[in-house]
């Protein structure tokens, strides 16, 4: 998904009158970055949370230290806390969330480097995806951003 495909996911937005907030943690407003890149991202675009600590997922997100305690921080259940708390906080139609292991640093058992979790939250449903992406602390990122972004699209 890029310029065509980013347009395509603006149209559809607009068109479909729906709305969108993200919570993000690896990509640190990646998501959010590219999804206001297109002039009239207002129309759908509502907030964007960069939840970068354990601390702020729980004070700003809402998550609660038992859930990161448990599965850790990168888990599809914290996404998809991430993602039902940031569409209930700004009451969007979509909630958007990745938490994730960029790298070089911070891989724990089980989760090596390039683990990434991306949620989507609508009104009756939750989905979670997990994702093992190859490359440098940036390459993650953006993987991360666009697939977000491919989930999205997927569920409009």
């Amino acid at each position: 998904m890029f310029g065509k495909e980013l347009r395509e996911l603006h149209n559809k937005l607009l068109s479909g009158q729906k709305t969108v907030s993200v919570a993000e943690s690896c990509t640190g407003g990646l998501v959010a970055s590219l999804l206001t890149s297109e002039s009239g991202s207002s129309g759908y675009f509502l907030s964007g949370v960069v939840a970068y600590s354990n601390k702020s997922k729980q004070k700003i997100l809402g998550i609660p230290e038992k859930i990161i305690k448990k599965y850790g921080a990168v888990s599809c259940n914290v996404a998809k806390l991430m993602a039902e708390n940031i569409r209930q906080k700004t009451g969007s139609d979509f909630g958007v969330s990745i938490t994730g292991i960029a790298g070089p640093k911070g891989a724990v058992k089980n989760k090596p480097v390039g683990t990434v979790f991306i949620g989507l939250s609508q009104k009756n449903k939750k989905t979670c995806k997990k994702f093992l992406f190859c490359g440098n602390r940036q390459d993650i990122r953006n993987k991360s951003a666009w697939e977000a972004l491919h989930l999205l699209c997927a569920h409009l």
